[in-house]
């Protein structure tokens, strides 16, 4: 499923690459018009709190999903009722730039991680575009935890 998270929604955007769903985010600077353009072209669901952007998206057959909390708990649940987490997906994009991750060799990210990470791992992802590294650590831990209360509530 390919999403789109307005400017109000850096968090749930972030969040939602991290479970593994493909997340456009637009800056502060994008137009609602161009929000739109973005979403109907590259067949986006917007996501928004903007009532405004919501309804003019409903009159352009765009799919909404409104989001009327700023909890991230609440945002992310009002998502994943609708669009269910792949498990096998989590940890699949970059949280930054939403590029798919590839495994990369432990050999090869010796010097871009911090040598007790480097010791206490041994599979890593990386991001190409934002050369970035990704680990199954204590944020690993903590994206278990809120899928697991997320599945576990529905």
């Amino acid at each position: 499923m390919k999403l789109l998270c307005d400017q109000m929604l850096g968090t749930l955007a972030k969040w939602l690459r991290l479970l593994g769903f493909d997340v456009y985010y637009v800056d502060d600077k994008t137009t609602d018009d161009r929000i739109l353009d973005i979403a109907k072209r590259e067949k986006r669901v917007i996501i928004s709190r903007d009532k405004q952007l919501i309804e003019r998206a409903k009159k352009r057959e765009i799919k909404v999903i409104e989001i009327n909390s700023t909890d991230l708990d609440e945002q992310l649940k009002a998502v994943t009722l609708i669009y269910s987490i792949n498990e096998e997906e989590i940890l699949s994009r970059c949280s930054l730039c939403n590029t798919p991750l590839v495994e990369i060799e432990k050999s090869k990210i010796k010097d871009k991680v911090p040598p007790k990470v480097f010791d206490l791992h041994d599979e890593f992802w990386y991001c190409k575009k934002c050369d970035k590294v990704y680990w199954k650590g204590s944020h690993w831990e903590k994206i278990e935890k809120k899928m697991k209360k997320l599945t576990k509530d529905t």
